[in-house]
């Protein structure tokens, strides 16, 4: 019988190696001058590698493991298992142009200082040269676009080609010595893109309306499954969160009657929001403001000891061009195998250039003052940046805690973070009402996600769930159905994970403090919950 210790390592190796965008999210940089390979016999040849790895670990035997490696051993093989179902029955690397962006790729290698600029020089010459090759690769393999999704990935690989124009000649400043070598291949790529860019007009232009970018239920609760790794069936995450819209429904027609007066009704909570909503930030001030907010919620988690903090650096700054479209703020930490010191990114995303005034001024009656103060809390403090840092410290006897991590784990301890801070008196009563409003778009989020994919939702039927009952603003939630049709099943993570993470905290033993309880939660990677269950002795 093979030893787990050593097989998983393997399997970790040939994980990274046959998937760049892991391995750059992981912190590797063996790879770092490489792209993805999707063309079809990569694609075999990775799914054989998966078969393989499944099968071996089929073989060991998990009850002889310690705790530690029996859930390495769980995690590994939903990994491995996952890969398989994403290659063989959802193969999105066939019709969504997205899953061939290189932007994140360059990104990661332009961002961040872990090697000499020479160092990082040579591996951009790699992947801009690979480049031609690999979106000649998606022409080839792509057919049956969704709209939306070459809508949106005509701006991200506009925003990549952006990338190369202004952000690879700062670097190539460092070290003009590189110039001869690496200035023809980046032009060779701009040319590529451009013909891809043109590629993509092309099919939007013609008319044809691509595929549904519904999954259909049958792939989207496959999906669910893989994604969430919970024993939560789609009916009781659908239960769930309707339950939980009514709950916190009332609560904020409770606190909007406490902050203006008038009848307990949504009426009340309307005019409680507007209160709120008129201050905000604009496309020069949105970046300060989550500075700003960043250190206050710095500071309140020091003063009221919710867990430790590191000393790990955070750069606030605009989300790159690249990677908008989606969500309008992320989370971007070094990979937990990263050596060098280098920061975690907390991006954020002003108003598209090109919108209406009205709809800028939407967007930001969303993202007014006290929703940035929330919004902080989930990205960064104590939300995802500490979170993941105190992953980054987790040492296991292999590889497989820093291959990847548990959705609902990351984006549950996030949203728990935002109750937990509120809860204490972070930001007062209007920042509550902000984060009550925040657990009602987590709970339409998940029932969106699954009412689109599986019962045809229509657009208006989904707008009306998000601006009635969600209060959201019309900019949010047309945002908001885009992403439904660009993603599945993410945007079901926020609230099975803040679910999960809820009751975990709550199990708290008698006789730990929260912040005790909170290190212990954060100090294990980012495995599924369930997983740090048995971790926790919970």
């Amino acid at each position: 019988m093979p030893e787990f210790v050593p097989l998983a390592d393997r399997i970790a190796d040939a994980l990274l190696e046959s998937d760049p965008v892991t391995a750059l999210y992981a912190g590797d940089h063996r790879f770092d001058d490489r792209l993805p390979d999707l063309s079809a016999g990569a694609v075999q040849a990775r799914v054989a590698m998966l078969r393989d790895a499944a099968d071996a670990l089929s073989g060991i035997d998990a009850d002889g493991l310690d705790a530690q490696e029996q859930v390495d051993h769980a995690i590994l093989t939903a990994q491995v298992e996952r890969g398989l179902f994403e290659l063989t029955d959802v193969r999105e690397h066939e019709w969504n142009p997205l899953e061939h962006n290189p932007g994140p790729l360059l990104h990661g290698l332009l961002s961040r200082p872990f090697a000499p600029a020479a160092e990082r020089l040579e591996s951009l010459r790699g992947r801009l040269a690979a480049l031609p090759d690999a979106l000649a690769t998606a022409r080839s393999v792509l057919r049956d676009v969704p709209r939306i999704h070459a809508e949106t990935a005509a701006g991200q690989f506009a925003g990549t080609a952006g990338l190369i124009r202004d952000e690879l000649p700062v670097l190539l400043a460092q070290e003009p010595g590189l110039r001869d070598s690496v200035e023809p291949v980046a032009a060779a790529a701009l040319q590529a893109l451009g013909e891809f860019d043109r590629w993509l007009h092309g099919r939007l232009e013609s008319g044809e309306p691509g595929r549904d970018p519904r999954l259909g239920r049958r792939l989207w609760e496959a999906r669910l499954w893989h994604t969430l790794d919970t024993e939560l069936s789609a009916a009781e995450v659908l239960a769930r969160a309707r339950e939980n819209v009514e709950r916190v429904g009332a609560e904020l027609r409770t606190l909007a009657t406490e902050l203006v007066g008038g009848p307990a009704e949504d009426a009340t909570v309307r005019r409680a929001l507007d209160t709120i909503a008129e201050r905000h930030p604009d496309n020069a001030t949105i970046v300060g403001l989550a500075k700003l907010t960043m250190d206050e919620a710095t500071a309140f988690v020091r003063e009221h000891d919710v867990v430790s903090l590191v000393d790990d650096p955070c750069v606030i700054e605009e989300m790159p061009e690249f990677a908008r479209g989606v969500a309008v703020a992320y989370c971007d930490p070094p990979g937990p195998l990263e050596t060098a010191d280098v920061p975690t990114f907390y991006c954020i995303a002003p108003a598209p250039a090109g919108w209406p005034a009205e709809r800028v001024r939407s967007f930001y009656r969303e993202y007014n003052n006290e929703m940035i103060r929330n919004l902080t809390v989930h990205e960064a403090m104590p939300g995802h940046f500490l979170q993941l840092a105190h992953a980054r410290r987790f040492r296991g006897s292999s590889k497989v805690r820093a291959l990847g991590w548990s959705g609902p784990f990351v984006e549950g301890w996030a949203v728990y973070a935002e109750e937990l801070m509120t809860g204490l008196g972070f930001g007062g009563p209007a920042v509550k009402l902000q984060q009550l409003k925040m657990q009602l778009r987590m709970s339409l989020n998940a029932i969106i996600d699954q009412l689109v994919h599986c019962e045809g939702l229509a657009e208006s039927e989904a707008m009306a769930l998000m601006t009635g009952p969600g209060f959201q603003e019309e900019g949010e939630a047309a945002g908001k159905w885009r992403r439904a049709l660009l993603t599945s099943a993410q945007l079901s993570t926020y609230f099975v994970g803040y679910t999960e993470v809820s009751a975990l905290a709550a199990a708290r033993p008698f006789g730990a403090t929260p912040k005790a309880w909170h290190d212990a939660m954060l100090a294990h990677g980012s495995p599924p919950p369930r997983h740090l269950r048995t971790l926790l002795g919970v």
